[in-house]
């Protein structure tokens, strides 16, 4: 049998123009190998899974290659050295580091080294540090990596070229997902990379991770209730339906969808916050200058025009704020069950002068 080779692995970036939304340092780092104005220390600081230590290899690469033209990439691989500082963080492993950067490397320009949860070293790690990190030799390049800028005390800080790494965005993480599935030849609904992606919570390491494990269990046929029902999570559907309940004040049918929702284990905190998505996103598709701030494909999007067409600007600023005021309180709260469905009553009675906040003819 063929070995499998993860997503995550098969599909990392090896050049700048491949890395998922990180445009504004990427190109920064282009520029500055371009300009031969590059930093001897850089710190690469996000959230896990969004690119830091991809472009810390792939800059590593980068910074020799533009100084040998003749000689072979492979031949680079011996001037990158990485530290997992997880494992290697006391002070004898930094001292061989400030020892090791004193020879000037065979091959290239410059001996780069990655020093990957930089977080971890120790005070007295990192103050063995400073003084190389400050007054490197000009064949040396450090490149640190951390998901804990906080952690890295100011003196280190200072010493350091900070890039901020942000979250990747779940549109540009699900359209990552399409050209995956395209490229393994796979049959998917848009809507179920969707919710991948926004499981994934901004990490693209996490949301293909995620994809392999659902093309697994789906066989190669991604469809949005399967994934939704693997991950425990609520479609785009399911709100959909629950609106319908919501806006004809039908209290009894509200509690029994939600009754059927905890028997399927949705958590009701994630339900919260789900609705109150639903809601804002029915906001935003009342004007198309909106639109654009739902990240989301454009047939769901399509799918909220048409359901907010009957409801009134008020009626969705007063449920939103009502749905927010749950979610604020649920912590708080003894007996959480009760306080859901209280709050899915209040939702359902919404009211305005007398008359429902919404227009007559909605269906």
């Amino acid at each position: 049998m063929e070995a499998f080779v993860v997503s995550a692995l098969k599909y990392r970036p090896t050049s700048f123009e491949e890395v998922v939304g990180q445009e504004s340092i990427t190109q920064t780092l282009n520029n500055s190998l371009e300009t031969d104005q590059l930093a001897q220390a850089l710190l690469f600081c996000g959230p896990r899974g969004v690119g830091k230590t991809s472009c810390a290899r792939i800059l590593a690469k980068q910074i020799n290659k533009s100084s040998q033209k003749e000689t072979t990439q492979d031949d680079f691989a011996f001037n990158i050295f990485e530290l997992d500082a997880a494992s290697n963080n006391s002070v004898e492993d930094i001292r061989k580091i400030n020892e090791q950067v004193r020879i000037p490397p065979q091959v290239g320009s410059h001996k780069i080294y990655i020093i990957d949860e930089a977080h971890m070293l120790s005070n007295a790690a990192f103050n063995a540090f400073l003084k190389t990190l400050e007054e490197p030799p000009k064949h040396v390049i450090f490149i640190l990596a951390t998901t804990e800028k906080n952690k890295i005390i100011p003196t280190v800080l200072s010493r350091c070229q900070v890039y901020d790494f942000k979250r990747i965005s779940v549109r540009d993480i699900q359209q990552y997902l399409v050209k995956i599935a395209q490229d393994r030849e796979l049959e998917f609904e848009e809507s179920a990379l969707f919710l991948i992606a926004q499981k994934a919570e901004g990490a693209l390491r996490d949301a293909l991770s995620i994809f392999d494990r659902m093309v697994s269990f789906t066989q190669g046929n991604l469809s949005a209730k399967a994934v939704a029902d693997n991950l425990n999570l609520l479609d785009h559907q399911t709100y959909v339906d629950l609106g319908k309940i919501i806006f004809k004040n039908d209290i009894h049918g509200i509690l029994t969808a939600y009754d059927n929702l905890l028997k399927r284990g949705i958590d009701p905190l994630q339900f919260i916050k789900g609705l109150g998505d639903f809601f804002r996103h029915l906001m935003l598709a009342k004007d198309p200058s909106t639109l654009a701030l739902m990240e989301l494909g454009e047939d769901i999007k399509k799918s909220f025009q048409i359901e907010t067409e009957p409801l009134s600007t008020e009626y969705l600023l007063d449920a939103i704020a009502l749905i927010n005021s749950f979610e604020v309180n649920y912590k708080s709260v003894n007996n959480k069950r009760v306080h859901v469905e209280l709050s899915l009553m209040q939702l359902a009675s919404l009211h305005f002068n007398g008359e429902k906040k919404r227009l007559h003819n909605f269906r």
